[in-house]
């Protein structure tokens, strides 16, 4: 009976789509005198409009507000685990007070936010098996707080401090051209956030040290310091605790010295960035990161695995003080069909990440990301976004080492670790300044990172609104 009920919920889905897909077609000729009203709903920023003057009048007053909502279903046609379709959904309530319309003094914030994750999880664990996880909702479900915080700007906005519960996500290798979070170009996850950083988490199996990263939908108490000292170029640092808070609510703002700290740092620079710049714009962002925690020697690791399972009392692997890791970020327009003043640029960009992280305390040692997004391919949709991409995540030498000195003892007992990679092709219709739908195609290669587990073929439909 339950299976049933999936199977209607995600056809069900999809005849939204092509319902979607309809409209988009419909809204896509020119106006008519008694379509008029009908287009101007579907050109306001949000769902429910000015909700009747008040949004105006909060923001007059320094008091913002904002309500998104992203549904999407996922679907493994073939391969990885089994198949099989869920439904995952997220809500985000964001609140901004302005200090200079509140209390007259420039340059203040105050942010609050909150998620509301729901559906059927997990998707990825169970259908398909990945590590990089291929739908952006595939978070446990939880009601709780996202970032709360305190931001100063001085010096002409040169000069940039914020306090409090942080996501790393929103300040660090942030993508300025191709997508953001409030404009998802791609839905797997490594493609907003890299899956490199999430080697902070504890490794599965192997004795836990209380440790993660700070990235949304989690967040951990935290301080962050930019300075921008010119348009085209800005440096910034922070300190975060070393394990989020993974909580229903969100509320545990815990700092533990067992569980130690995490610092980004990162230079960016950019060029053409301004609308009276003509050549065409991008960016550069070189970082890295280190945690003062304990990780486990994954060689030992590996072996202590092998030796527990004939074994319970074999003794727990070693310790390593501290990890690290380093990124690149690179953006570049390499097509503009419209002036940048335009409120709807149309044209083509390229993007390439690279990270790298030791071996001999991480799951992953190098990942490689990168693609092409074009906004407003097809006439009279200037909005819409094709995108295009691959990501490739190197395996740990250590531990394929370790698995191949296992496997001559004990012939079989590991599928050695490789690679996992994915190509995802998404194409997002805004259907309203308001409601977007997107479905995205993504083949997985290797998912957990070896040959164990079937190439996997996922098709996801995502919805969003804006209200």
């Amino acid at each position: 009976m339950c299976k049933e009920l999936r199977n209607t919920s995600w056809k069900c889905w999809y005849g939204l789509m092509i319902g979607g897909l309809a409209l988009a077609t419909a809204t896509a000729t020119e106006p008519t005198a008694d379509s008029s009203a009908f287009r101007r709903f579907m050109e306001r920023d949000y769902l429910f409009g000015d909700w009747g003057g008040l949004r105006t009048d909060l923001a007059n007053k320094g008091i913002n507000f904002e309500f998104f909502y992203a549904g999407s279903v996922p679907n493994n046609l073939h391969g990885g685990i089994e198949p099989g379709a869920v439904y995952q959904g997220a809500l985000m309530m964001l609140l901004d007070l302005d200090s200079k319309k509140l209390l007259g003094y420039e340059g203040g914030t105050f942010h609050a936010s909150s998620l509301w994750l729901h559906g059927e999880k997990p998707f990825s664990d169970r259908f398909v098996g990945d590590l990089n996880k291929v739908n952006l909702l595939d978070f446990k479900n939880a009601f709780r707080l996202w970032e709360l915080y305190y931001q100063q700007r001085l010096f002409d906005g040169k000069l940039m401090f914020k306090l409090g519960e942080l996501s790393i996500d929103r300040d660090f290798i942030v993508p300025e051209l191709y997508g953001s979070l409030g404009t998802v170009t791609l839905l797997n996850q490594t493609f907003l956030f890299p899956t490199m950083a999430f080697n902070l988490f504890d490794i599965p199996y192997f004795p836990p040290q209380h440790h993660g990263l700070a990235s949304t939908p989690n967040a951990a108490p935290g301080a962050v310091l930019r300075y921008d000292p010119a348009p085209w170029f800005y440096i910034q640092g922070s300190v975060y605790g070393g394990n989020p808070d993974q909580s229903y609510t969100g509320t545990d703002f815990n700092m533990s010295e067992t569980e130690g700290a995490l610092s980004f740092f990162e230079a960016g620079f950019r060029w053409n960035q301004s609308t009276n710049q003509p050549g065409l714009s991008g960016s550069l962002k070189l970082g890295g990161y280190y945690h003062t925690g304990n990780f486990t020697d994954v060689s030992q690791g590996v072996t202590w695995l092998a030796m527990s399972a004939v074994n319970p009392y074999a003794p727990a692997p070693g310790v390593l003080n501290g990890n690290y890791g380093t990124y690149l970020l690179v953006e570049q327009q390499l097509f503009a069909e419209s002036d940048k003043a335009a409120q709807a640029w149309q044209g083509l960009i390229g993007f390439f990440r690279v990270g790298t992280a030791p071996a001999d305390r991480n799951l992953a040692q190098l990942g490689l990301d990168g693609g092409l997004v074009y906004r407003g391919l097809i006439p009279g949709r200037d909005w819409d976004t094709l995108a295009v991409a691959g990501s490739y995540l190197k395996m740990s030498d250590d531990i394929r080492s370790a698995q191949e000195n296992i496997n001559l003892i004990a012939p079989g007992s590991f599928t050695l670790a490789d690679y996992e990679a994915v190509i995802e092709v998404s194409y997002k219709l805004q259907l309203a300044a308001w409601w977007t739908i997107q479905p995205s195609y993504q083949h997985v290669f290797h998912p957990g990172g070896s040959a164990a587990i079937p190439d996997a073929d996922v098709l996801i439909i995502q919805t969003t609104l804006r209200f």
